[in-house]
């Protein structure tokens, strides 16, 4: 159906910086709870440094957690896990329940040097070696443009520089690719016409959008990408996530029932019924005061 939308809840996102550690077994209940609600695609977890990244060095615990905890014919959703080397990858393919790797694929050189330490070829390699890999597990991959919407570091940018990367995602047979405003500056403007100008280029890829947002700018986000012809989008709930958590420059996810809000209002069908969030808002909002020193939000 033309108004049919994905949607892909971020709990992970939202999460991974937080200031205080989140109990395991609060997060397998949390990703439970989500299933539950009728969410049937999560960022769940992700495989990476726990020097680097404390608040997910438990993802296989919260997998194994939440595949105990679902109810007798309740079925797991998609769960990406996020990796960013092979030992990453080795851990999410061998954890069951993930049924997607997900990698962050940037356009910086600058942001690919302090995010993981790798040239654009290095990158690519890495890119190819989980393509062949998720093929032969018969699992999924999703790979997310950072910066591509632009960056602070006065380097080259351009709907070409975009476009030249998702030929050759596509050329290597990826197929679900998610355009990410990593830093949260893009206008509704840009984003609407870059989804437009790179599309058509790459027919056949499934291409969704990760944006970050101020709260006042969220909901012409997602309809500019709605009206472009963006039919997946990434949110969390409360728009827990991104740095800083309050303030004037409050810039983070965007909040999931924002954008339910907004795509209903377009006409869409998000596919998730709005009344089946509260217990879900009333857990976030306690993540919010517990872990993150963040406001409730109403």
């Amino acid at each position: 159906m033309e108004n049919s939308t994905t949607i892909v809840e971020c709990p992970r996102d939202a999460w991974q910086g937080l200031p205080e550690l989140i109990p395991t077994e609060y997060k397998a209940e949390y990703l439970k709870q989500l299933v539950l609600a009728g969410f049937k695609h999560m960022d769940a977890v992700s495989f990476v440094s726990p020097k680097h990244v404390k608040q997910m060095a438990d993802s296989e615990d919260v997998m194994a957690k939440l595949n105990a905890s679902l109810p007798r014919g309740v079925e797991l959703p998609e769960i990406i896990g996020i990796v960013v080397n092979e030992r990453g990858l080795e851990r999410a393919l061998a954890t069951p329940g993930v049924t997607t790797v997900g990698y962050p694929y940037s356009i910086s050189a600058y942001f690919r040097r302090a995010n993981a330490n790798m040239t654009k070829n290095e990158s690519r390699l890495l890119v190819e070696k989980l393509r062949k890999e998720t093929l032969a597990a018969k699992k999924d991959l999703v790979i997310y443009i950072s910066m591509a919407f632009g960056n602070p570091y006065d380097e080259p940018w351009g709907p070409e520089i975009v476009a030249e990367a998702m030929e050759w995602l596509k050329g290597i047979r990826v197929r679900t690719v998610s355009l990410a405003d990593t830093v949260g500056t893009a206008s509704p403007e840009l984003v609407g016409d870059l989804y437009r100008q790179v599309k058509d280029e790459v027919a056949g890829l499934e291409l969704g959008v990760h944006l970050h947002s101020r709260p006042e700018n969220a909901e012409a986000k997602i309809l500019a990408a709605y009206q472009a012809g963006c039919r997946r989008f990434d949110s969390a709930l409360t728009g827990l996530g991104g740095c800083p958590f309050a303030g004037d420059n409050l810039v983070g996810n965007i909040a999931t029932e924002d954008v339910l809000a907004a795509l209903k209002k377009a006409g869409a069908d998000p596919g998730i019924d709005s009344a089946r969030l509260a217990p879900l808002l009333s857990m976030t909002n306690e993540i919010r005061a517990k872990y993150a020193h963040a406001p409730l939000v109403n």
